[in-house]
């Protein structure tokens, strides 16, 4: 699994095919997402990404969202946009200054959260015993699949976190 690692004042990692490929698919999903006109605030995900500052005055939530959801719109599609163009096809090493980094940070935490809530992904949710009990019950269920690359994910983010901090 690549890892991100510190060189010089950027970050760097190695993707193999199959982990540009499904970073790619992920956030081109969250891209989709994101880019609809008319955003289903009943979709948990949704609700999610663009969350509601004032849960118990709809009107001023509703205000909020209709002053700032298209920046926040752009801002998500951009993130999402500049790592699938970074992405190296058929595999590679992608080179990111500490700019790229957080934009980076901010696209894979908006396809971890996407993605999370979909497979419904607690903070408490000991991931590892989640994968293990999904093998066990069917090692080809689309469950294992949605449990790993949401493993991947996390562990892709702590290794940039890790390699912009230095350590």
């Amino acid at each position: 699994m690549s890892m991100f690692y510190r060189r010089g004042s950027g970050c760097v990692a190695t993707l193999d095919a199959v982990e540009s490929d499904v970073l790619r698919d992920v956030l081109s999903q969250v891209m989709e997402l994101v880019a609809d006109d008319d955003l289903d605030r009943a979709d948990p995900v949704v609700a999610r990404l663009f969350p509601d500052h004032y849960p118990d005055d709809r009107e001023i939530s509703t205000d909020l969202h209709r002053y700032t959801d298209d920046d926040l719109k752009a801002a998500k599609l951009e993130q999402a946009g500049t790592v699938v163009g970074a992405l190296p096809r058929g595999g590679g090493t992608v080179h990111l200054d500490e700019e790229q980094a957080e934009t980076w940070l901010r696209a894979l935490t908006d396809a971890r959260l996407a993605l999370g809530m979909r497979i419904d992904v607690r903070d408490d949710t000991d991931l590892e015993a989640e994968i293990d009990e999904a093998v066990l019950a069917d090692p080809t269920s689309p469950r294992v699949q949605q449990l790993s690359v949401y493993a991947f994910l996390t562990l892709l983010q702590a290794s940039l976190v890790e390699a912009l901090a230095g350590y």
